[in-house]
């Protein structure tokens, strides 16, 4: 009888995350496959519960609309942050910028525009709101 993932199975797979363009973002095809703990964060619970069911040997294409993959873009993450409290480097916009909270937790923000008093900071993750193509074959449940 064949294995089948569980919640909690430890799987060795080959995944591939692209825009519904083909725009590849993730990929181990063409790598070493990725071995993962189903239930311990390694991977969107969204995409981990699409792996439930399947057996080693198949392979599977899922369509993931915004709130299941990244989650929707949200407006009020975007943030406008004076320079003064910006790190005193250069910075460019359209570069990701890391910050620190002040519990000690960092969280990095894409910076959209910047001038010499402010910056309108995205602290959205770079693939919300966007639609996903996920590809994967499992090679094995260790």
């Amino acid at each position: 009888m064949s294995q089948t993932i569980d919640a909690n199975s430890l799987v060795t797979l080959h995944y591939r995350i692209s825009l519904p363009n083909g725009q590849p973002l993730i990929s181990t095809f063409n790598a070493t496959p990725a071995t993962l703990q189903l239930g311990a964060g390694e991977m969107l619970p969204a995409m981990e519960k699409l792996l439930v069911g399947l057996v080693p040997g198949s392979r599977h294409i899922f369509e993931l609309e915004p709130e299941n993959a990244f989650g929707p873009h949200r407006a009020e993450l975007i943030e406008r942050v004076k320079r003064e409290h910006m790190p005193d480097e250069d910075i460019e916009a359209m570069s990701i910028m890391e910050f620190t909270a002040p519990d000690g937790s960092r969280y990095s923000g894409l910076v959209r525009e910047i001038d010499d008093q402010s910056a309108l900071i995205d602290f959205n993750h770079p693939l919300a709101g966007k639609h996903i193509h996920f590809e994967v074959e499992v090679i094995g449940i260790l």
